[in-house]
């Protein structure tokens, strides 16, 4: 028997309202639980005292006995200082899916090739405005001969 401690839904519609519970893991969300463990009221201020009520004694009871608090409750009871702040990391959500990751490395492609003939722009440049600067004193030496 796997127990979970989760919220059930209570409240009128667009009036949420939860309480935290700690039921089978199997047995429907808002469907029969062992124990009411708090309440939680998501329509209050963050700030305010009765936002989260829970019962420390018996979710530490519950806990001992093997069960496993969902992700929201875990928040819950981190804010409520009862546990540790759960860490969560999942990379691949935030990669770019395979189009996007395509398109990046098109772009970056072409972005590298923009470098590269800009590089050799600039060394094109840079060279031409070296060699007339050498060959322009003979060819001035030249004119006047010429004439």
């Amino acid at each position: 028997m796997a127990l979970k401690i989760r919220l059930t839904r209570q409240g009128a519609k667009k009036r949420p309202f939860y309480r935290v519970v700690v039921a089978e893991a199997s047995s429907p969300r808002d469907g029969r639980y062992i124990e009411r463990l708090g309440t939680y009221n998501p329509m209050l201020p963050k700030d305010h005292a009765e936002r989260v009520a829970l019962n420390a004694e018996r979710i530490q009871h519950w806990i001992g006995n093997g069960a496993k608090a969902t992700d929201r409750v875990a928040r819950l009871m981190a804010t409520a200082g009862l546990s540790e702040t759960p860490q969560r990391n999942n990379p691949q959500k935030a990669k770019p899916k395979a189009k996007a990751q395509e398109r990046l490395r098109e772009q970056e492609e072409a972005r590298k090739a923009a470098e590269e003939a800009a590089a050799e722009a600039a060394a094109a440049e840079k060279e031409a405005a070296e060699a007339p600067a050498e060959e322009a004193p003979a060819e001035e030496a030249e004119q006047p001969s010429e004439a």
